[in-house]
């Protein structure tokens, strides 16, 4: 694993320790590890509504608008436990 040093403003070094307080966490790395895993999930969720938008779009075999698709798409991540 890589050590970095990083610098957080007030509020935010707060919010860390009361996370680690809360014995949710364990310590600040471990806070931030799992931030950056559902950011990066987050991301993933995304670029896959963006590649299913893409693709109804251009097969044509929908009346639906983009706006349909992506609740569509929305609700059956959600149904499927990926967002």
């Amino acid at each position: 694993m890589t050590r970095q040093s990083i610098s957080f403003t007030e509020p935010n070094d707060k919010w860390l320790k009361a996370q680690i307080d809360s014995q949710e966490y364990s310590s600040k790395s471990e806070v931030i590890n799992d931030l950056i895993r559902k950011a990066r999930e987050k991301e993933r969720e995304i670029e896959l509504i963006r590649a299913k938008l893409i693709q109804a779009e251009q097969g044509g075999f929908t009346e639906m608008n983009s706006t349909d698709i992506l609740k569509q798409s929305k609700v059956a991540l959600r149904e499927n436990g990926e967002l």
